[in-house]
């Protein structure tokens, strides 16, 4: 399967993220198809909260999914379970493992994806040999309980200038202020709450996707 990098085509425009607390209830994999079927063709499965167990079998689950629909699958944190289950990639922290580390785990098959919060932190995660970086939290958001200060829109503006990696925009972005990022020089972001917490996801992504395209 082709590496599939935010910020490459049009098909990675947005990038999808589980939380089964704010799913309403549904199974992972019930919310994973719905986004697929919106033509979300980046999916990372990140739960916090649950046994590794349940987690690898819910990832057998979403790898099967991702496989037929063409989208490209990643772990976060996990780096055993992203192995076991044979997804395309991992994405770490800035207090996981080094990406040098998980590198040496996974090979140069499998895209590593790594959060920055500064410019110092893109150019570490490019030295380091992470493929794409996440840029954010943008905004206040509460998806994450670790989290840290929003880095702002000024942060976008200079990944959009000068990151040598392609990077998804990501913390806080939901439809009043997508237009915003877009118009920043996002080329692809991440909606969690406001996609997986929908009632009708497959709506509300094509809702957020006339947004994100009108402000092109």
């Amino acid at each position: 399967m082709p590496k599939l990098l935010p910020g490459t085509s049009p098909e990675t425009e947005f990038y999808g993220i589980t939380d089964s607390g704010l799913s309403l209830g549904r199974p992972v994999d019930e919310v994973v198809r719905a986004l697929l079927n919106a033509g979300v063709r980046i999916i990372q499965y990140r739960e916090k909260e649950k046994k590794a167990g349940e987690m690898l079998r819910e990832c057998l689950k979403i790898r099967k999914l991702t496989l037929e629909y063409g989208a490209c699958f990643i772990v976060n944190d996990y780096v055993d379970i992203a192995m076991l289950c044979r997804a395309d990639g991992v994405h770490v922290g800035q207090e996981d493992l080094p990406v040098e580390e998980v590198r040496r785990l996974v090979g140069d098959s499998m895209i590593i994806g790594q959060s920055t919060h500064s410019p110092e932190q893109a150019e570490a995660a490019l030295q380091a040999g992470a493929d794409y970086i996440g840029v954010g939290p943008l905004f206040p958001t509460k998806t994450k309980k670790d989290v840290c200060q929003p880095v702002t829109l000024s942060y976008l503006d200079w990944a959009a200038a000068h990151s040598r990696l392609p990077f998804v925009a990501i913390g806080g972005i939901k439809r009043h202020n997508i237009a915003e990022v877009r118009a920043h020089g996002a080329k692809c972001a991440c909606l969690v709450s406001e996609f997986v917490g929908a009632e009708d996801i497959g709506r509300r992504v094509e809702e957020v996707r006339s947004l994100w395209r009108s402000a092109q």
